[in-house]
């Protein structure tokens, strides 16, 4: 793992705000001349820190009006069945993160958006109950959420 300065942390948080922002701007926020600023991204990007620059989506913009939280059991714990399930689950355009996780009685936990009710309905009842080995669902609807970041130290 790479030792982070206090240097390194200010530019992840600029970038987490603003991944177009110009290496310029960037430099004159964290008090350094451009050319080592730009060497700094770049040893972020090549030691994995920086992992990926992405486009945030505004999900309600494009019609998504609910955030669902669904936790899954599964029938058999074996890793065809997990294996199966996180392909399945790969190919629907409505899931936007999925978990295995412990300390449940659940063996995942995925997010997804949909359109409405009816649009839910449609994926619980048509698509994610149709994927072998899903034994039960439980689901949850975000009221709003409060922020979503990553971890700067």
């Amino acid at each position: 793992m790479q030792k982070l300065d206090n240097i390194d942390i200010k530019i992840l948080k600029i970038l987490q705000e603003n991944a177009r922002i110009s290496n310029l701007e960037l430099a004159e926020m964290v008090n350094l001349s451009p050319t080592p600023c730009a060497r700094r991204v770049k040893i972020l990007e090549e030691t994995g820190v920086i992992s990926d620059y992405q486009v945030k989506i505004n999900q309600r913009a494009l019609g998504y009006q609910l955030s669902v939280f669904i936790a899954i059991s599964m029938d058999k714990h074996t890793a065809e069945r997990f294996d199966n399930f996180e392909q399945k689950l790969r190919e629907f355009p409505e899931v936007v993160s999925c978990s295995v996780v412990t300390g449940r009685s659940e063996d995942y936990l995925i997010k997804a958006m949909v359109k409405n009710m009816a649009h839910y309905e449609e994926f619980l009842l048509h698509r994610l109950n149709k994927i072998e080995g899903v034994q039960q669902v439980h689901t949850s609807f975000e009221l709003r959420e409060v922020f979503s970041r990553s971890v700067t130290q």
